[in-house]
């Protein structure tokens, strides 16, 4: 529902109001994630795909205070070249809103917006988690706290490569937030297919994935999901070259003390620069595929959700 600070598109709204399928995608990977003008161009595709596959996108952000769920190709250029907007999560909304700024949001802060508008599917490249390291630094995404409570589920090539992925899975084991692997039982790392971890279910389609949230959020089992899907075949990278370069992306990133949340966009385009921009065609190649996925979740939900109530009185309250 709409507030004084929260704007929803009509074309979202209408399609909320019809029970239609919407996806929510995030902006901090047009503003901080890609460079220009793969971003923008990244970010109208994947926009085109969801519409292609039956859903309607909501590219969501903060411009001038308000948080848009839905936002228009001018919007989405000016996310992505303006060198004005701040990277947005949880704890930064009061405070660009309230100041009238401008603000691309990241997983977390993607989720809130999502859910304000009553979105349950988003889909992105990567979810933040547990940085190396972080028993000496305490440095865990915003991110995994937000899937502890927040009823949205994302669509990813699972958790960043450049993380601690045993130490991620940990940790939202320990929230209650299930982990899934699309057509895989094993975690993918993001530019690589493998982790050589297992993920919590394997679901082999996406009429499964959407029965699976309608019950848990049915049953009032809070919070979100994590859908691993990993990146196509044909655009994965050698493991050995994506390891060398995040770790020596690592090396630079303690010599110069990058830490918080500057480091994975750090990360992201040192990594890019190391592997010769091989890294960011692959980004690029995963989300297409992550939005891919998340417009069919959202259509089989939307399918779900349209089933008699009588069909679930089990589950209902006394």
């Amino acid at each position: 529902m709409e507030t004084k600070y929260l704007e929803i598109s009509n074309e979202v709204k209408e399609a909320m109001a019809q029970n239609k399928p919407v996806v929510a995608l995030e902006s901090t990977i047009i503003s901080h994630g890609m460079p220009y003008p793969q971003n923008i161009e990244m970010a109208i595709q994947a926009e085109k795909i969801i519409r292609d596959h039956g859903a309607i996108p909501a590219t969501t952000a903060i411009i001038n205070g308000k948080l848009k769920v839905g936002l228009t190709p001018e919007e989405i250029d000016f996310i992505g070249k303006s060198k004005e907007v701040a990277k947005v999560s949880r704890r930064d909304i009061p405070y660009i809103v309230a100041s009238g700024g401008h603000g691309a949001t990241t997983v977390a802060s993607t989720m809130i917006l999502a859910a304000l508008a009553g979105i349950k599917v988003f889909a992105t490249g990567g979810i933040g988690g547990v940085h190396r390291g972080a028993e000496e630094t305490f440095d865990i995404s915003a991110d995994l706290d937000e899937l502890a409570r927040t009823n949205v589920a994302v669509v990813c090539a699972g958790a960043k490569s450049i993380l601690d992925l045993g130490l991620t899975l940990e940790y939202l084991e320990t929230k209650g937030v299930p982990v899934l692997g699309y057509q895989t039982k094993e975690l993918p790392a993001f530019y690589t297919r493998k982790s050589g971890f297992e993920v919590d279910y394997q679901m082999d389609t996406p009429e499964e994935i959407a029965k699976l949230l309608h019950t848990k959020w049915h049953l009032g089992l809070d919070g979100g999901a994590v859908i691993a899907n990993p990146i196509p075949m044909e655009a994965e990278m050698d493991s050995e070259v994506i390891t060398s370069a995040i770790e020596q992306a690592l090396v630079e990133a303690d010599e110069i003390g990058i830490n918080g949340k500057e480091s994975t966009p750090f990360l992201l385009a040192k990594v890019k620069e190391l592997t010769g921009g091989s890294s960011l065609d692959s980004n690029i190649q995963l989300v297409y595929n992550n939005a891919t996925l998340a417009s069919k979740i959202a259509v089989a939900l939307s399918d779900v959700e349209t089933i008699p109530k009588h069909s679930y009185e089990r589950f209902e309250k006394n």
